[in-house]
């Protein structure tokens, strides 16, 4: 596999992760107890933290890389093994 494969995989991957990532570990300002700017949501987030969400999506993206290309080179998992509708033997 081509070195700018891996790239292109491994930033699809970081977005994915990304974005299932997002709504872990925030908190509203109810939930703080923080006091609210008028006009705000009920569901803003007081306690953003995008380095942090950057930081764990890098990690996790590049641990799922890692096995996708280990496993495209030695073929541990291939399509005809998830084949769903095999019939029966």
């Amino acid at each position: 596999m081509q070195w700018t494969s891996i790239v292109a995989i491994y930033l699809l991957v970081w977005v994915m992760c990304a974005f299932v990532m997002l709504p872990f570990g925030v908190r509203t300002h109810d939930e703080l107890g923080l006091e609210k700017i008028p006009g705000q949501a009920d569901s803003a987030p007081a306690n953003f933290r995008p380095l942090r969400l950057a930081f764990r999506a890098s990690l996790v993206a590049a641990v799922l890389t890692a096995i996708y290309v280990l496993n495209y080179d030695y073929g541990w998992i291939e399509a005809s093994d998830i084949n769903l509708f095999k019939p029966p033997a």
